[in-house]
């Protein structure tokens, strides 16, 4: 087992990513979601170049919760990570120091988009994150990671069948609103409605008997050919308005709307619709 530190500079850091990483602590869920799509994108680029030989198989995002245990997983069928990979990605947070941190972040909504974070606004709302991940690499083993919400870590290998991550936060007593089934789908349909690998989050539930009960069909919370990725010669004027609907269900019918193909000076594809106004 290999014991360390993370390589930070300051013991505060992580005090500093619970309260000024994001405003929304909920947003933690977008970014492993994100993380785990462009793992699993990463993966189906390198089989399309040749690179990667194996069957892609299954490239659901998987989504558990236990409600009793306040223990969350985000799971992917990616391309993983080597105990190299762990050591450089994860355990290296360059930063020169939480005065200078604070300082130049004054404004949270600055944080956004100037460093590689998103793995880390797990500990927003973990006590404990745990990473499991083997590498698409041939001959790969598995390592788990484990940290505390500490710069102190520990590594070692682990066994673990199939390549990719399971990210596994175990949710601090202030965040126990994250440990309910209902936050979390909340949050999924919020952040990742129109992502495009399938994310899974439990069970379709079907009336019998007088209750809702588990089917063995996955419950894909997102919908990977949304409508604005299609021909308008394909699309009906109700599915227009039916999509409308779904996104907006208690506004008015829109006045009209208009679908883009832009691919010059740079790549949009969407439906614009203009609402009615009322006053």
């Amino acid at each position: 087992m290999q014991k360390g530190k993370i390589g930070v500079t300051t013991e505060n850091i992580f005090p500093i990513i619970k309260k000024f990483l994001y405003s929304d602590h909920e947003i933690f869920l977008r970014e492993l979601i994100s993380n785990a799509v462009d793992a699993t994108t990463k993966l189906k680029a390198l089989s399309s170049m040749g690179e990667f030989g194996g069957e892609l198989g299954d490239l659901t995002i998987r989504v558990e919760l236990d409600e009793k245990g306040k223990k969350l997983t985000v799971s992917d069928r990616g391309v993983g990570m080597t105990e190299e990979e762990v050591n450089k990605y994860i355990n290296q947070i360059a930063f020169s120091g939480a005065e200078e941190f604070m300082k130049k972040y004054e404004n949270q909504s600055g944080i956004i988009g100037h460093f590689g974070l998103g793995f880390y606004s797990a500990f927003m709302v973990a006590s404990k994150v745990e990473v499991i991940t083997k590498s698409y690499r041939e001959g790969s083993q598995a390592v788990k990671w484990a940290c505390d919400g500490t710069p102190d870590f520990t590594l070692e290998p682990t066994d673990k069948a199939e390549r990719g991550t399971d990210i596994v936060l175990y949710l601090a007593e202030d965040s126990a609103e994250f440990g309910e089934k209902t936050r979390i789908e909340a949050l999924l349909k919020k952040y990742c409605s129109f992502l495009p690998v399938p994310i899974a989050f439990g069970k379709e539930q079907k009336w019998e008997d007088g209750k809702y009960v588990a089917t063995d069909k996955d419950n894909i919370i997102n919908d990977t050919h949304p409508l604005w990725m299609r021909k308008p010669t394909e699309i009906t004027e109700d599915q227009y308005a039916e999509f409308y609907r779904k996104l907006y269900p208690m506004a008015d019918e829109p006045l009209f709307h208009i679908h883009l193909n832009v691919d010059y000076p740079f790549n949009l594809t969407g439906i614009l619709y203009f609402p009615k106004i009322k006053n």
